[in-house]
């Protein structure tokens, strides 16, 4: 779990904040200097920060607790769906439902229909649908999908959320907050970074910026999980 070289963020325009306009006063010991009417983040603040961010969140994925990935950014979906997914977190890329965990019951009761409608879809026993009705479902399934597809495995509200720009994000981090939830996030210079329990000082425009960090907490996540793993069959071995 290498931390990302000076070098690394550079090329990725991790540095690269907002016009001066732009900015907000509570991010000044996060910025380096201003260049030419734009905020350049401290590189140095950052590394201390990504550390920081990826051993907490890798003592969560030990812990066996889930962290949800939050980013519907365009240029952020991929990237977060598929660093998600390689870990068997849940994600939210399409769009944000508001209650997603504050009426986490309501979602629950979706998801529920969104697996019925697969089974009436995949089960070749049910024939009674009519080829109007499959396509209705079809549609139905898919549009469902998109939005609910990332968080179809979650049965429990997760431990911590990982946000990509929280001013875009601001539904989900104020859910997080309300309940409790530990949240980590690239905090660009437009923002507050106060409002995050773990902030990542980054350019969270950039998707070479998003990539690096959010592969990053993911390795943390994927070294929590295997030591997690190890624990387990060290016990199992010394009850066999």
């Amino acid at each position: 779990m290498e931390k990302p070289t000076y070098n690394q963020m550079l090329e990725a325009g991790v540095h690269f904040g907002h016009l001066r306009k732009k900015w907000n006063p509570k991010m000044r010991p996060y910025i380096f200097k201003e260049h030419k009417g734009v905020h350049l983040i401290d590189l140095n603040r950052t590394s201390d920060c990504v550390e920081k961010a990826a051993l907490a969140m890798k003592q969560i994925a030990k812990s066996g607790k889930k962290i949800m990935f939050v980013a519907t950014k365009k240029q952020a979906r991929d990237i977060v769906s598929q660093a998600a997914t390689s870990v068997n977190m849940p994600y939210v890329v399409d769009r944000w439902l508001g209650g997603m965990m504050t009426n986490f019951s309501t979602i629950r009761k979706s998801v529920k229909k969104l697996n019925n409608i697969d089974r009436m879809l995949t089960d070749a026993n049910i024939t009674n649908i009519t080829k109007k009705e499959r396509l209705t479902l079809t549609r139905e399934r898919n549009k469902m999908e998109r939005v609910l597809g990332g968080v179809a495995n979650l049965n429990r509200l997760p431990a911590a959320v990982f946000i990509v720009d929280i001013l875009h994000e601001h539904l989900a981090l104020e859910e997080a907050q309300k309940l409790g939830i530990r949240t980590f996030a690239m905090v660009d210079t437009n923002s507050d970074p106060n409002k995050v329990d773990f902030p990542i000082p980054a350019n969270d425009d950039s998707s070479k910026s998003i990539a690096l960090i959010t592969n990053y907490m993911t390795e943390a996540i994927k070294s929590g999980l295997s030591e997690k793993s190890e624990e387990m069959a060290s016990k199992e071995a010394e009850q066999a």
